[in-house]
Parts: structure tokens; sequence; C-alpha cells
């Protein structure tokens, strides 16, 4: 039976794997559409297994961020973008 330290310990790893998906996810939609100038964040959010959510915020200034781009992803164990709803398009 695995001790406290080793359940916390694959479970920092996990995370940090997750959140290094989501920032290859996040580049192959900016590779894709292009960089915005005004471009503030991707937000991916993962909501099973190999679907994510992605929303690209910009904006001038932070406080009047707002999303103009909004896509549900499949994306493999590498980050690479299998389906696109809607379709990705290069915008920029």
């Amino acid at each position: 039976m695995p001790t406290k330290q080793q359940v916390e310990q694959h479970a920092g790893e996990e995370k940090q794997e997750g959140q290094h998906l989501d920032a290859v996810i996040g580049e192959h939609v900016l590779h894709a559409l292009g960089r915005p100038s005004d471009l503030q964040r991707v937000e991916v959010r993962r909501l099973w297994k190999d679907h994510y959510r992605v929303n690209v915020f910009v904006g001038a200034v932070a406080g009047s961020t707002r999303v103009a781009h909004s896509y549900f992803l499949v994306a493999d164990g590498e980050g690479n973008v299998a389906e696109s709803t809607p379709k990705i398009t290069r915008q920029y």
C-alpha cells in the first residue's frame, strides 16, 4: 500500500503533466489560429478524457478582456488537436 507521501507525489506529478499538456494544446490552437495582437491568455480546461474547452481571451488591458474565440477540442496525449468545434481557421 502506498504511503501518503507517495500518493501526494504522484498527484503532484499528474498535475504537472496536465498543466504541460494544457500549455501544448494552447500553443497548437494559437499556431492554427494565429496570435492576436492583444492576446491576454489562452485558457484550456479538460472536460473529460481527451475532450477540452479552449477560450482565447483578448483585450488591450486586463480589465477589459473578452473571449474572442472558443473551441471544443479532442486532443491526443501529446496535445495534438484531432477535432475542433468550430473548426480552427487562421484569423491573424
